[in-house]
């Protein structure tokens, strides 16, 4: 049997798990660099793969966030499971900030981040299947480990990802809530995207840091009241991605979604250009 993975893709905080075997890798890939060297080691006899979403020292805007390449290094090193661990607002009374939600839907407000969307384009064209963004065996593993650790976490819910950086308006806010919607960030939509065309399972865990600004008792959302909440839940969710990796290496079945985008491509083969093959090689070279 293979060796299990689990990729994760969050703050820097997470870096500090015990691994054995850590190592640093500074990756290169088609589609630019990552966001920062990724760090590999094992845990419970489980091969991680961690990536800070925003450089470390949180460097990087949302809408700079190489997502392509971030998605392209997890694949590179093996990783058929990532978690994205994120911070996000509370766009319901329930979800109290410090709150965990495993969502299982989202809803795109982004503007400006096409190319940074899919891994298609310029010489092959394809179609992944994206009705159940988040690949559910990985969400509800996620979600038993979270619960197993003492979070409060939620089951379930609408993710709004917004282009940012700035947060929202007091009209938008009301808009989502009146969709539905549980939670609002500036992430993880788009790698949920390119991780189901490059067959990689995905799940996020959103960490509730605020109440937006819909709110009529609470204050409005600020930075100093993200990191605050942030920083008093790294321990828990460096305990939740722990049990992850435990979960993993003792489930009956390995979880992974290779297949899902055997007949993605619609361009015909010999149409698909030398550039085009070679970007893709690692992702879609079986199918093409």
């Amino acid at each position: 049997m293979t060796q299990r993975t689990l990729g994760i893709i969050g703050g820097s905080g997470l870096y500090d798990l015990e691994l054995t075997g850590r190592q640093e890798h500074r990756l290169s890939t088609p589609f630019g660099d990552p966001s920062d060297a990724l760090i590999t080691g094992e845990l419970h006899g489980v091969r991680m793969a961690f990536l800070p979403r925003h450089g470390r020292g949180h460097r990087l805007a949302p809408h700079e966030l190489p997502f392509r390449a971030n998605i392209h290094a997890m694949k590179q090193l093996g990783m058929k499971c990532v978690l994205g661990i994120s911070a996000v607002g509370s766009l319901k009374e329930e979800i109290v900030p410090g709150h965990l939600v495993l969502v299982d839907q989202f809803l795109d407000r982004t503007r400006g981040r096409t190319e940074e969307s899919t891994f298609f384009g310029n010489g092959c064209v394809g179609h992944a299947h994206f009705a159940d963004p988040v690949w559910e065996s990985l969400r509800k593993l996620a979600l038993d480990a979270a619960r197993s650790v003492g979070a409060t976490v939620h089951d379930g819910g609408t993710y709004v990802c917004m282009e940012g950086p700035a947060f929202s308006t007091r009209a938008e806010s009301n808009l989502y809530r009146s969709m539905g919607a549980s939670v609002i960030g500036m992430t993880n939509l788009q790698e949920a995207k390119l991780a189901r065309e490059a067959e990689i399972a995905y799940a996020t865990v959103a960490l509730a840091t605020d109440y937006d600004c819909w709110h009529e008792t609470e204050d409005d959302v600020s930075v100093t009241d993200v990191l605050a909440v942030l920083a008093a839940n790294v321990e828990m969710s460096r305990r939740v991605v722990a049990e992850c990796a435990r979960r993993i290496a003792d489930a009956a079945e390995e979880i992974h979604c290779e297949g899902v985008m055997e007949h993605a491509i619609i361009t015909h083969r010999p149409a698909i250009t030398a550039d085009a093959r070679r970007r893709l090689e690692l992702l879609f070279g079986k199918y093409m």
